[in-house]
């Protein structure tokens, strides 16, 4: 949530505080984690001490978590439903199903306008580990950080029902509108952009779309909760020790395809001009273990390899819209670079896990190459480890 234009609720935390403890609780300082509207504040009980377990039933622990709507959103439904949305995610998780793969929610306000949630550090979010140190250093953390995805979907396949019946309590609802995805609208411009570069989608390569996109809404036993932005920045761990790893952010959860989780370990995100070969860098494969633990389909090359590839496909497309704003940007701008190695990064995931999207994969590699003739300082090869190594981030 971007935190412009607001004010942290002091007032509203305090009244939240003494509802949910029973001793005194005070807040000593506030550390603002901008752009969102989320805070890390430190807690001073009335004997002096921060040392609670956050539970209720006693004093509050050193620290806490705190994301509230800003007063320039509050009246807003997408604020609001933003906010539901993770409320009955985390819950899900901990009290439903009792998984440690999140933050505890300690204490919500009868609006669900702020959320105080457990302090997740000394954790710190896997993405500045990557821009410090590079992948090389943090193969252990970023094979914990493919596992928890893979854990996610396995805990949460096949308890929808649960999930959508504790989020409806909290408001209107679209389990067909998670499955599709909150971005999903974007692939119509993208189609119309690659037409205007020379590329129009044919009817064979728009069959494949059609049968890509039919499988990412039907997902079958691939249908698990995912929080909406499975990328390095939502996840928190250890940055010395064992991997430990938590996700955050779940704004945006929803039931859907779980192998769009698994994008992110071959395709570009917003962050990254490339995040490398998967067979080299490793991560893949600990996601797909952890996921056929619970949803055995996995196992199947030809069912895993075809819902990959359709997600990466689709996720590409979502990055195309972004066309006519980078066309507008000067030479040398990373973010061109960055749609072409996501282009070809997907074409090339699908190649090597299927044989069922040829025309709608070479569709993409041609949108790639006309934008590599449109964009000169965008042509590079963005395979060649010794320029492009895993994990490099777009500056």
């Amino acid at each position: 949530m971007a935190a412009s234009g607001s004010t942290f609720p002091d007032l509203a935390l305090r009244n939240l505080l003494a509802e949910h403890y029973t001793s005194p609780v005070t807040v000593e300082d506030r550390e603002l984690l901008e752009p969102w509207a989320v805070a890390r504040v430190r807690l001073r009980n009335g004997d002096g001490h921060g040392d609670g377990d956050g539970d209720g039933h006693g004093s509050a622990p050193h620290s806490v978590v705190v994301k509230w709507i800003p007063t320039d959103l509050d009246r807003t439904r997408p604020a609001q439903w933003r906010l539901r949305t993770e409320l009955a995610a985390l819950r899900f998780l901990s009290e439903d199903l009792r998984t440690g793969l999140a933050p505890h929610v300690i204490a919500v306000d009868s609006a669900s306008r702020l959320l105080v949630l457990e302090d997740l550090a000394p954790r710190v979010a896997l993405d500045q580990l990557l821009r410090r140190d590079g992948a090389a250093a943090h193969g252990e953390r970023l094979a914990a950080f493919a596992r928890a995805r893979g854990e996610l979907s396995a805990a949460t396949a096949g308890r929808a029902a649960t999930y959508y019946t504790r989020r409806a309590r909290l408001g209107p609802v679209d389990p067909a509108a998670d499955r599709a995805g909150r971005l999903a609208p974007l692939r119509d411009t993208a189609i119309l952009h690659a037409a205007g570069l020379g590329a129009p989608l044919r009817s064979r390569a728009s069959h494949e779309l059609t049968a890509a996109l039919d499988e990412l809404h039907h997902p079958g036993p691939f249908l698990a909760l995912s929080n909406g932005d499975a990328e390095a920045n939502n996840i928190l761990l250890h940055p010395h020790g064992p991997a430990d790893a938590r996700l955050i952010d779940f704004e945006y959860a929803g039931y859907t395809h779980a192998l769009t989780d698994a994008v992110c370990l071959y395709v570009p995100g917003p962050a990254w001009l490339t995040v490398g070969d998967p067979a080299a860098v490793g991560p893949a494969e600990h996601y797909r273990h952890a996921l056929a633990r619970a949803v055995p389909q996995a196992q199947d090359d030809q069912l895993y390899g075809y819902g990959l590839a359709a997600a990466s496909l689709s996720w590409a497309l979502i990055r195309l819209q972004r066309f006519a704003a980078l066309d507008a940007r000067p030479p040398a701008d990373p973010s061109r670079s960055q749609l072409v190695a996501t282009l070809e990064a997907a074409a090339r995931t699908a190649v090597l896990h299927t044989d069922a999207l040829p025309r709608l994969t070479a569709w993409t590699h041609r949108i790639a190459a006309l934008l590599r003739r449109r964009w000169p300082d965008a042509d590079q090869d963005f395979t060649d480890p010794a320029r492009f190594p895993p994990y490099r981030a777009r500056r």
